[in-house]
C-alpha cells in the first residue's frame, strides 16, 4: 500500500503502531512531517505538505490513541 499526505488516518495507524509511546498532542510539525516521510509506505512528494496537512495527521492520531 502507498500512502499519499491525504491518507491522514492510515498514516496515523502507521506512526501509533511505529511510535507506540508517543503522545501525539506533543510532537512538533517538524517531526511530524519527518516521521510521515521515513514511514515504510509513504511515497509522496515531500513538498506536498503542509500546516493543514500536519494538523489533520495529528488529529487522526490523537483520536486513534482513544
Amino acid at each position: 500500500m502507498s500512502l499519499k499526505w491525504t491518507d491522514s488516518l492510515d498514516i496515523a495507524i502507521e506512526l501509533d503502531e511505529k511510535f507506540p509511546d508517543t503522545d501525539p498532542m506533543h510532537v512538533n510539525f517538524v517531526d511530524l512531517r519527518q516521521w510521515v516521510l521515513e514511514l515504510d509506505d509513504f511515497d509522496d512528494d515531500p513538498e506536498h505538505s503542509g500546516e493543514r496537512i500536519l494538523e489533520g495527521i495529528q488529529m487522526a492520531w490523537i483520536e486513534e490513541k482513544d
